[in-house]
């Protein structure tokens, strides 16, 4: 935190960090530097429906202070579903819950974005993706040519419906093994069309989205949360990820927040995209390069933040300029405003308890 002082009657006045104080996204001004990555729930019917079960969530987060946040991936189309208790933007009928929800953030505040995603091979029971692919005791199919441009206007269709909802901004799921991600990805994509093979080929989907969505969203932020490595043997790659990160920041990508861990992922290659200067960080390293080949794009970064002095450092080092969390707001929804009143770390351990009941009760922190 600065040490710079103002005096006033003998008594020190400390400035405020940077990481407090007001940040534009293209026209959007957000309260802090602090941004809840999206976290998804169980918390909606089988009509992809929210309730107010979630909802006070949101508004708790609000109240405490974060600045902006990002809903948990919305599915654009019923094909795209990725889960149980998944919420939807595919039908005009989810729009009412979902402007209940946008209203309850802004009314304390809080600036909320619509994070949409089809689910491609994780979508059961027809499963499909770029490719013929196989997990376990499951294979997908490929998509046609035609139901690939069809996913493209379900996108743009779903970020007109988010704007009808309330929600200030967009954010594309391109990330962990999702529909995007799967595009992107050698390991997943053995496409030998205009939709495969090469890089090129392989990031028109996101590109073509992007321009989607932008013709539907006009002024209002496109973002994007995106793989800086799938951590498989043959996927999406930190060099890969780098030009993707660059060409799309050449369209005019509002923000990009790095993320990491695709189809194929293991476990003991996390640690190629760390960095020592930022330790805690899983995807430090990587957002190095990322930051690289972007700036001056605005970014944000998910996954190991714990204490403030790391999350100022990252700001003051322009490593990022958002810092993201998921699991201390489940934990902690009212984190900001504690960390400004003088905490200087998070309470939660990263223990992930909380997924413990993914797809029946996410978003809930089992430890008293």
């Amino acid at each position: 935190m600065s040490e710079a002082t103002l005096k006033k009657g003998g008594v020190c006045i400390y400035d405020m960090s940077d990481i407090f104080e007001p940040y534009m996204i293209r026209d959007m001004l957000v309260r802090n530097r602090f941004m809840r990555s999206a976290t998804t729930s169980a918390f909606s019917d089988e009509n992809g429906i929210v309730n107010d079960t979630i909802i006070k969530h949101y508004e708790k987060m609000s109240k405490g202070e974060c600045g902006l946040i990002i809903k948990g991936h919305l599915y654009i189309m019923d094909s795209g579903k990725a889960h149980d208790g998944m919420a939807g933007i595919s039908k005009d009928v989810q729009i009412p819950m979902l402007k209940k929800l946008t209203d309850a953030v802004h009314e304390h505040g809080g600036h909320i974005v619509a994070q949409i995603n089809h689910g491609g091979v994780v979508h059961s029971p027809d499963r499909a993706g770029p490719s013929v692919y196989g997990e376990d005791d499951w294979i997908a199919r490929a998509f046609s040519g035609d139901e690939i441009e069809s996913i493209i206007e379900g996108y743009g269709d779903a970020a007109e419906r988010a704007m009808q909802a309330g929600f200030d901004a967009v954010q594309i799921h391109g990330a962990h093994g999702y529909l995007i991600s799967q595009f992107l990805s050698k390991h997943v994509n053995k496409r030998e069309d205009k939709w495969g093979g090469s890089l090129e080929n392989r990031m028109r989907l996101l590109l073509e989205v992007y321009d989607e969505v932008r013709g539907k969203l006009g002024n209002a932020p496109v973002m994007l949360k995106m793989n800086s490595d799938d951590f498989s043997d043959d996927g999406f790659t930190i060099e890969e990820s780098a030009i993707v990160a660059k060409a799309i920041a050449a369209k005019g990508i509002d923000l990009i927040e790095v993320s990491g861990g695709g189809r194929g992922r293991r476990a003991d290659l996390r640690e190629r995209a760390k960095n020592s200067d930022y330790p805690d960080l899983d995807f430090g390293g990587h957002a190095v390069k990322i930051r690289e080949a972007t700036e001056p794009t605005p970014m944000g970064l998910v996954h190991g933040y714990t204490n403030l002095e790391t999350m100022e450092k990252t700001i003051e080092a322009d490593l990022t300029d958002m810092v993201s969390m998921s699991r201390p707001f489940i934990r902690e929804p009212g984190l900001v405003k504690r960390l400004k009143a003088g905490a200087k770390e998070t309470t939660c351990i990263r223990c992930d308890a909380c997924r413990a009941n993914f797809g029946v009760a996410m978003m809930q922190c089992l430890l008293e």
